[in-house]
Parts: structure tokens; sequence; C-alpha cells
């Protein structure tokens, strides 16, 4: 019955729509009128409604209204109001005077002036439009929901922006994620091999030489290695020093140890997501290793900014430039990662230098320092 009494309503709403045409004129009056039909579209067909769609939308749907739902309306009403004429007709038509008794079959005018015609006639009626009521109107009226739907749905440039800020919680909760294991890996597993192997040292010490000083010395060492490759596993999942001193500290220590002279200029930094800060601090250490392993530099800068809501990031040094993505230099690699935020990079490199490095990432969701 939902079907057929959304049909019944559409009619209702087409004649209000057609009379408040002017005042529909009006944005915010055709923005409220739309979205309450896009709502009762979408609960018919049982389907999610979000965004909101643009102004020239509304309109149109408006004046679609009118032109398509009013004629599906009214056909709802006749179908229906012809029901009830075939069902009195069938049992009352003697009860009417004999000049106004009803008439079946509108198109052909059948009047009723004997049971026969009445039965018969009544019959007929009732089972082809009750067929027409319960088989077609259904579709029909999805139908109907369907193309309001279409034409009340969010603009591209909603929906990309609707994606954009999805994709911004999903970052930035893998972010929080990195975080939570990088924390518990830290202080759990690696504290536990901290002590095993300060355990293993001193029971090594006191066995001194022999077969078992042996197998406590092996293990040691096993233990220790066991503790490097967790601490460079703890380095990509998420750098434990951006947790201790925040990116400005992690910055400044990178430089400190690039090989090269580092200028450092950090200027807007301030609470940012975790994503953001983990790719930036990627991106740096990638592009100071490159300087110090490719570029044969004499110095380096590093100017990281946040402003407008973008985290600006550019390394340059004076090296002999020509850097290439192909010889494996690592460019691919922070390609990718400034990707993932919808950033960008940037790569000047000639032959004979110098070499500009320059990543942008959007961090809209937390307002920049000033």
């Amino acid at each position: 019955m939902r079907d057929r009494a959304f049909l019944l309503g559409t009619l209702v709403t087409a004649v209000a729509t057609a009379l408040a045409l002017p005042v529909l004129l009006a944005p915010a009056a055709a923005r409220g009128w739309a979205g309450w039909h896009r709502r009762r579209a979408a609960g018919l067909l049982g389907v999610p409604v979000g965004g909101r769609p643009d102004g020239w939308r509304n309109l149109a749907w408006a004046f679609t209204h009118v032109a398509v739902g009013f004629p599906l309306g009214l056909a709802a009403l006749v179908c229906l109001g012809n029901v009830l004429v075939a069902a009195v007709a069938m049992s009352l038509w003697w009860a009417f005077p004999a000049d106004g008794r009803p008439t079946l079959f509108s198109v052909f005018d059948v009047h009723v002036n004997d049971w026969a015609t009445a039965l018969v006639g009544g019959s007929v009626q009732i089972a082809v439009l009750g067929a027409v009521v319960w088989w077609a109107f259904p579709p029909l009226a999805r139908l109907y929901a369907r193309l309001c739907l279409a034409i009340l749905a969010p603009s591209a440039r909603e929906r990309i922006e609707v994606l954009t800020q999805s994709r911004v919680g999903v970052v930035d909760a893998h972010g929080a994620e990195l975080q939570r294991i990088e924390r518990d890996l830290h202080d759990g597993t690696q504290a536990r091999l901290v002590a095993i192997a300060m355990q293993l040292g001193l029971a090594r010490e006191s066995l001194g030489d022999g077969p078992a000083a042996t197998l406590i010395r092996q293990a040691h060492e096993t233990t220790e290695e066991a503790m490097a490759e967790l601490r460079s596993v703890l380095q990509t999942i998420y750098p434990p020093i951006l947790a201790d001193r925040g990116l400005d500290g992690a910055l400044s220590a990178l430089a400190a140890r690039a090989g090269v002279p580092v200028r450092t200029e950090l200027a807007g930094l301030g609470a940012l997501p975790a994503a953001a800060e983990a790719v930036a601090y990627y991106v740096i250490a990638e592009a100071l290793a490159n300087v110090a392993k490719h570029a044969a530099a004499t110095r380096a800068s590093l100017r990281v900014a946040c402003a407008g809501g973008v985290l600006s990031v550019e390394v340059a040094d004076d090296g002999r430039g020509g850097a290439d993505e192909a010889r494996g230099t690592g460019i691919a690699g922070i390609r990718r990662r400034v990707a993932a935020l919808d950033g960008d990079v940037r790569l000047v490199s000639p032959p004979g230098g110098p070499t500009t490095l320059t990543v942008r990432l959007p961090v809209q969701e937390v307002p920049c320092a000033s």
C-alpha cells in the first residue's frame, strides 16, 4: 500500500508545488521542499540519502514534479476512484434516480440499468483496474521515486567533498591505530626483549666459557638482532620520535644527523593529524637520505610550513642533480605515501643541480597554527 499512497501523495504535492512555484523560486524554500520529497522517495526505496543537491536541481525537480508527478498521481486517483464506482454500481445502482445512475468504463459510457450490467460490468472494471492498481502502480511509484532521487542527487563537487572527508577520517583513524600499535610494541614487546637481553647478558657473564655459555651468547646475540629488527619495524609503522618530541623535534633531529649541514625553517606547525605527520617525517627522512647518498651536496635546506590547511615541505640541496626515479632513489615511495593523503609531489633536479623536492599535503581537518 505504500506505493499507492506514494502516488496519491504525489498528486497532492504536485498540485501544491504548482501553486507554490513563485515561492519556490527562493533557494531556501526550494531546498526545504525538495529535501522533504527526497527523503520521502528514499524512504519508499529504502535507500540512504546524503549530501545536498545544487540549487538549480531543486528548481528542476519542482517543474518535473508538476509535469510528471501530477499525471501519475491523477492516474492513480482515477483508477482507485473507478474501482470504488464499480463497487457501488454493483450493489447500489438501483438506489440512484434513473437519470443519475452510475456509469462503468467511462470511455465507453456504459450505463448501469439492470443487475446483469451491474454485476458483469462492475466485476470486469474492478478486475481490470484492480490489476492495474496492484501490479502497475508499485513499479511506477518506484520509478518516479528513482527519478526524484536522480534529479535531486548531490552535485559532483558535493560527492567529492563527502568522499574526501570519508577518506580523511579513514586515514586519520589508520594513523591513530598505527600509533597504538607502535606504543604497544615499544612499551610491551620491546621492553620484554630488553629485559631478556639483560638477563641473558648477566647469565653469559656468570657462566664463563663452555657449551652452555656458547648457547647463552648465541641467544643473547639473537635477542639483540631481534631488538634491532623491531626498532626498524617501529620506524616504518610510526616513528617513536614523533610521539616523544612532536614533528618539530623529530625534524630537527633528522636535520642534525643528515650527514650534510641542513638549514631548517619550521613555521606554523601546530596540532596536525598523525597520518600527515608520519608522511611528512618519512618524506623528509627519505629526501635527506638521498641528499647524503646520491647528491654529493655540501649543504641542504629544509622548509616546512602549514598555512591555509596545507602542509608544505621543501627539501633542497646544492648537489649534482639529475635525480631519476627509475634508479630507485625513493621518490616513487614518496609519491605513493603522499598520494594516499591526496597530496602532490614536485621534483626539480636538472643535471648539475640544484635539486628541489616540494610536497604539499592537505590537512583541512585540523586548522594549521597561525
